[in-house]
């Protein structure tokens, strides 16, 4: 899967399943701060990207991801 189908589907996700606006949705927005996820919206987020990806989410694999971009990277690496 290439990197523009994965942020697509994240950026879409997000919009439709988590209502966050398309405006804030930049490479380098902070998924709490700038994005509003809080750890309800990550629990929904953890079940749709393993039902879209196919992939396990490990909390502590997590725990460094602060941005869309590095959310997209992560998904990316675990898709390889």
């Amino acid at each position: 899967m290439k990197r523009e189908e994965i942020e697509l589907k994240v950026k879409n996700f997000l919009i439709e399943e988590i209502e966050v606006d398309e405006a804030v949705i930049k490479s380098d927005a902070l998924l709490k701060e700038d994005l509003g996820i809080d750890s309800l919206d990550f629990v929904d987020i953890v079940v749709i990207v393993e039902k879209t990806f196919g992939i396990k989410i490990k909390p502590e694999e997590m725990a460094g991801v602060k941005t869309f971009e590095q959310f997209c990277d992560y998904i990316e690496n675990k898709v390889k």
